[in-house]
């Protein structure tokens, strides 16, 4: 494992354990924890930011939309 890899991998082990209080139950790359906890996280709405300190036109959306 290289350390970029080992760096993702101890990361992704915090993030699972900060969202479901516990060690991973796996030994995986942190690739694959990732899209474990991303997969077991609910969907949430989209809140466009707002910022009194940027023009709309600065504030872009997902794939080259503006609004």
């Amino acid at each position: 494992m290289t350390g970029r890899d080992q760096k993702v991998y101890e990361e992704a082990a915090a993030l699972w354990r900060e969202v479901f209080g516990e060690p991973p139950p796996i030994r995986a790359d942190g690739a694959t924890l990732l899209d474990v906890v991303m997969k077991a996280l609910p969907e949430k709405g989209y809140e466009r930011m707002t910022s009194p300190w940027l023009r709309s036109s600065q504030i872009h959306g997902g794939r080259g939309l503006n609004s």
